[in-house]
């Protein structure tokens, strides 16, 4: 895989973190909102998986932020 994926995940990644954090969510909290396990939401923000359509989509509702901000 290139470089360049690998980085956006970790861009992916730190966009999820901040909106949970603006939120004023844990990881848990967040997790219990979209219906995922809170080390699911640690993976994503540290990019260690990726979080696929559905779950984006899910995250984004949950934070209150348009999904452009996750991935834009």
């Amino acid at each position: 895989m290139p470089d360049w994926v690998h980085a956006r995940r970790r861009v992916i990644g730190e966009r999820i973190r901040v909106a949970r954090l603006r939120a004023d969510l844990t990881q848990e909290q967040l997790g219990e909102r979209i219906g995922r396990d809170y080390r699911t939401i640690l993976r994503w923000e540290y990019a260690q998986r990726v979080p696929d359509l559905v779950d984006l989509l899910l995250l984004a509702d949950a934070l209150g932020v348009p999904l452009r901000d996750l991935v834009g």
